[in-house]
C-alpha cells in the first residue's frame, strides 16, 4: 500500500463517518436514508453520463453489491435507531475487516503475510474495544438488539467490500463503478419512503434537504476513493485501515451526540494506530 493510497483510504475514512453522523443526526431514521440514498443516486445519475460504462464483466458483481447496499443500509437505519452512535459505529465498522481477510483470502487468494495479518488483529481487537467500552462511563446499559443488528450491518459490509473489490478491478473503470452502484442501490430506499409516506413525503424532506445532500456528496466520495483504493492494493489492509473512520466517529459522538469518551477508548484508539503502523507494512 502506498502512501498516495493510505491517504486516500483514510480520506474516505473521515467522509464516511461525516455522512455517517449526518444519518444518525436526523431522528426520522427512514427520512434520513431516503435523503442520502436518494441524493446519491441523483448525484451519481449525472456522474454516469461523463464516465465510461463499467465493462460487461463487472455487472454481476453490481447487480449483487447493490442488493447488499440495499440490506446494509436497512440493517444500519435499524442499529441506528436502537443504539448510540459511538458503540453501534465501532460495532458495525470493527466487524468487517477480520471478515474481509477471511473472505479475500478465501476467494481472492490475498492471503496476508504475518506481519500484516497481525496488524488486521491489533486493529480490529482496538475496534471490539471501542465498541465493548463505549458505554461505560455514559450511565447507559448495553442494548443487545442494538449490538445484534450492528454486527449483522459488519456483516453486510464484508460481503460488500469483497464483491466489489472484484467487481471494480472487472470494471475498467473505478468511478464509472461506483457511479452506477450508488445509481442502483440508491433507488431502493426512496422508492419504499415514497410508498410509505406519500404525499407527506415532499414537506418531511423541504427542511432537511441541503443536509441530505451533504451527507449524499460524503457517502460517494467515500466510497469512490475505498473502491480506487481497492484497484491499487489488497482488499484486507485498504478495509482494515478504512475502519480508522471509528475513531472519527467516537469522536464525533463524544462531540457533537454528547456520548462519553474516556480512557478506554483513547487506549483503543491507540491499539488501533498501532494495527495500522502493522498492517501498512508492505514487506
Amino acid at each position: 500500500m502506498t502512501p498516495l493510497v493510505a491517504a486516500a483510504v483514510l480520506l474516505a475514512a473521515v467522509t464516511h463517518a461525516g455522512w455517517n453522523a449526518i444519518a444518525h443526526h436526523l431522528k426520522d431514521q427512514l427520512l434520513s436514508f431516503t435523503l442520502i440514498s436518494g441524493g446519491g443516486a441523483l448525484i451519481a445519475a449525472v456522474v454516469t453520463c461523463f464516465v465510461p460504462v463499467p465493462a460487461a464483466a463487472a455487472w454481476p458483481y453490481l447487480l449483487l453489491s447493490a442488493a447488499l447496499h440495499i440490506g446494509y443500509m436497512a440493517l444500519l437505519m435499524r442499529s441506528f435507531t436502537l443504539g448510540d452512535f459511538g458503540q453501534t459505529y465501532p460495532i458495525a465498522r470493527g466487524t468487517a475487516p477480520l471478515v474481509v481477510t477471511a473472505l479475500a483470502a478465501a476467494f481472492v487468494g490475498e492471503v496476508p503475510d504475518g506481519r500484516q495479518l497481525t496488524g488486521v488483529a491489533v486493529a480490529c481487537a482496538g475496534l471490539v474495544a471501542l465498541a465493548a467500552w463505549g458505554l461505560r462511563g455514559t450511565g447507559r446499559r448495553p442494548n443487545p438488539p442494538a449490538v445484534a443488528a450492528a454486527l449483522a450491518t459488519g456483516l453486510a459490509i464484508a460481503g460488500y467490500t469483497v464483491v466489489d473489490g472484484v467487481g471494480v478491478r472487472a470494471s475498467g473503470t473505478p468511478l464509472g463503478y461506483v457511479a452506477w452502484l450508488m445509481l442502483l442501490q440508491g433507488i431502493a430506499i426512496p422508492a419504499y419512503t415514497l410508498h410509505r409516506r406519500r404525499r407527506a413525503l415532499a414537506a418531511q424532506l423541504r427542511p432537511h434537504a441541503a443536509l441530505g445532500l451533504l451527507g449524499a456528496g460524503l457517502a460517494i466520495s467515500a466510497y469512490a476513493l475505498v473502491l480506487w483504493a481497492q484497484t491499487r492494493a489488497p482488499l484486507a489492509p485498504v478495509a482494515a485501515l478504512r475502519e480508522s473512520s471509528i475513531i472519527v466517529g467516537a469522536a464525533i459522538g463524544a462531540l457533537f451526540f454528547k456520548e462519553g469518551f474516556g480512557a478506554p477508548r483513547i487506549a483503543a484508539a491507540g491499539l488501533m494506530v498501532l494495527g495500522i503502523g502493522l498492517m501498512l507494512h508492505t514487506g
